[in-house]
Order: structure tokens, then C-alpha cells, then sequence
């Protein structure tokens, strides 16, 4: 089992930053690729981003590639998700996952673990 626990989310204006984070704890997550999804009202989970644990390799979702950036600290056992130039397009509920994938994986369907997920809300 790996545990995933999202914090870092609130609101902000357009134009602004936000830095999310996701604790990892459990059995061997240093081994799983760490994904970030969102998914805003009315429309489907989306891939943001993942990382993995083992390399540090990256891969961003084009609409946020230049804006939002993955990275890790082994000794937190924490993934980040900063996010800048903040847009309201950018409101919904950002989610922490893993699993033993690629971290090309975009489909939220091949991670298996899941955190509660933590809101971003960007005004206008």
C-alpha cells in the first residue's frame, strides 16, 4: 500500500503561483511513478504531469509544459507540483497519484494509488 496526501491548494489570482505537495508513504513507493491529474467542474480527469522516483525523468502535459513543473525530494518522500502564470482555466481539483508505470502514463486509469485530492481555484 502507498499513501498519498495532497496539500498546498487555495486561491490565487490570475497571473499567480501556487506550489502543490504530495507525501508519499507506504511500501516501496520509491519504486512507482508519481502522476499529477486535475479534473475541473463538468469535464474529465486530466494529466498534468508525472515523475519518477527512481531517475527524477519528467513528463509534462502540453497544455502546462513552460508553466508548471515536477520534482521530488527523496529525503521529504515529496512530490511537487509548482505551478505558475496561473490562468482560471486552471481551476479544479488537483490529485497525487502512483504506480508502477512509464512516466509517459497519461491514462489515470493505469495508476493505482490515489491521494484526496486538494483544490485550486485561479480568479479573473
Amino acid at each position: 500500500q502507498v499513501q498519498l496526501i495532497e496539500s498546498g491548494g487555495g486561491l490565487v489570482q490570475a497571473g499567480g503561483s501556487l506550489r502543490l505537495s504530495c507525501a508519499a508513504s507506504g511500501r516501496a513507493f520509491s519504486t512507482y511513478t508519481m502522476g499529477w491529474f486535475r479534473q475541473a467542474p463538468g469535464k474529465e480527469r486530466a494529466f498534468v504531469g508525472a515523475i519518477s522516483w527512481s531517475d527524477g525523468m519528467t513528463y509534462h502535459a502540453n497544455s502546462v509544459k513552460g508553466r508548471f513543473t515536477i520534482s521530488r525530494d527523496n529525503a521529504k518522500s515529496t512530490v511537487y507540483l509548482q505551478m505558475n502564470s496561473l490562468t482560471p482555466e486552471d481551476t479544479a481539483v488537483y490529485y497525487c497519484s502512483a504506480g508502477r508505470v512509464a512516466v509517459t502514463t497519461t491514462r489515470g486509469s493505469e495508476y493505482t494509488y490515489w491521494g484526496q485530492g486538494t483544490q485550486v481555484t485561479v480568479s479573473s
